[in-house]
């Protein structure tokens, strides 16, 4: 049982007369006798919680940033009204911070055998899958002074997506890439490796690209066009250990490298190639292969970094290693998104980009802190030319360690959170024209 507000307010009321007239037991008696009566009639009249019946549907997806609604369906099947408040208990991440009760409690009146449907709406704060926990419904009688308690368990789960923010540099990506492709009266001449067509030899042509054969069969000169080969095998590995999970402004590293993942696999299944994902630190976190479907592969890997967290272990670069050389087949592009740091990668990486580098072409992203610009270039205070000092520090370390990857042939893609997605796609983009893809 649970008494209202309106109970105290009744108790009080009674009992101020009282204690003013005649202060006595039998005045309290007086007044609480017929208001005790009054809460137990009250409670045995309130609908019973036990016998509503709850189904649930709605999304059961959403983008992170995005709003989605799971309607909650309540039938009371007793022969009493249900006058009802009801809480639909989610995750505390479910909504933004101070907004949850708003969202999550209902006032509900149901006649006798009818039902009714209640929207929760969810704007979830984080990625991976939201649980609805339980109901918990309080049940009040006609005065309203007392009420029956009791919850249901009614399952439902919404999984958050990542937001996927890079996708609005996709068109001016795909717009490349068609040139590229030779699919657009741009033609990037010279470029790929893989033929095309014949055109008709105009002045400034490359006169390697001349086919003499056919030039023989007809009265024009004729040059062969070139476009980047197809149906490469690209596989991506993202970092999940404890680099990962840092922090570069509001956003994770891993967060930043998923969203380069996705515009990344965009633009790859639509140049026709196949595209893989990996996640790892010391043991395999998720994986993602054998799709070919253009649509079918970014949906996987979409549900699949959706509930991808970092693991505050250090990575394992040899395991790494191991799982790619078997995973790629020779020939592939494999893009490790990790960090720059000098530790990890000299005494992990380094050693192990020979096995790598000569089967594969390897290009490493990693998110860089503008923080840590702003401190190189800080002067005027005491702490700021001591903050200065080390944000230098940090930027020769990077471009220290940048350069050992070069030397082994890795090419290196070094950008803040906001600019690592499109960044990456312009490697992709320019090794597809080098004719390294």
């Amino acid at each position: 049982m649970a008494l209202t507000g309106r109970t105290a307010l009744l108790a009080a009321l009674g009992s101020l007369p009282v204690g003013i007239l005649a202060p006595s037991w039998t005045g309290l008696l007086a007044v609480n006798a017929p208001l005790s009566l009054a809460i137990l009639c009250d409670y045995a009249l309130a609908a019973p919680v036990r016998t509503l019946r709850f189904t649930r549907s709605g999304d059961t997806s959403v983008r992170l940033g995005d709003a989605a609604e799971v309607q909650l369906t309540v039938t009371n099947s007793s022969r009493r009204r249900l006058r009802a408040q009801l809480r639909d208990a989610w995750p505390p991440s479910s909504w933004p911070a101070g907004t949850e009760q708003a969202s999550s409690r209902h006032t509900v009146t149901i006649p006798p055998g009818e039902q009714r449907r209640l929207a929760t709406v969810l704007r979830p704060t984080r990625r991976g899958d939201r649980r609805a926990e339980r109901i918990t419904v309080r049940s009040y009688g006609p005065l309203g002074l007392a009420a029956r308690q009791g919850y249901h368990r009614v399952p439902w789960t919404v999984r958050v997506l990542p937001p996927f923010t890079s996708r609005k540099h996709l068109p001016s990506r795909l717009a490349r890439l068609r040139e590229l492709d030779g699919r657009t009266s741009v033609l990037t001449r010279g470029e790929g490796t893989e033929f095309d067509s014949l055109r008709a030899y105009v002045p400034g042509d490359d006169t390697r690209s001349i086919d003499w054969r056919a030039t023989a069969r007809q009265s024009a000169v004729a040059v062969r066009t070139w476009r980047p080969e197809r149906d490469r095998h690209i596989l991506i590995v993202l970092d999940t250990g404890r680099t990962s999970a840092s922090r570069v402004g509001d956003v994770p590293r891993l967060d930043a490298a998923m969203d380069a993942t996705l515009l990344l696999t965009a633009l790859a299944t639509r140049a026709g190639d196949r595209v893989d994902l990996l996640a790892y630190d010391r043991r395999v976190r998720a994986r993602v292969q054998g799709r070919t479907t253009t649509g079918d592969v970014l949906a996987t890997v979409v549900n699949t970094l959706a509930s991808l967290e970092p693991e505050l272990v250090e990575t394992d670069a040899r395991g790494l290693s191991t799982i790619a050389l078997s995973d790629a087949p020779r020939g592939s592009l494999i893009v490790l998104l990790t960090s720059l740091e000098a530790a990890p990668v000299e005494e992990g990486l380094l050693p192990l980009l020979p096995q790598l580098t000569q089967r594969h072409t390897v290009l490493l992203a990693a998110v860089s802190d503008p923080r840590i610009e702003e401190m190189a270039k800080g002067r005027g205070t005491v702490d700021a030319v001591y903050e200065a000092a080390a944000g230098t520090q940090a930027q020769s370390e990077r471009r220290s360690t940048a350069e050992k990857l070069h030397r082994h042939g890795v090419v290196v893609v070094d950008a803040t959170p906001d600019n690592l997605a499109p960044a990456l796609a312009d490697a992709y983009l320019a090794l597809k024209a080098a004719g390294r893809l």
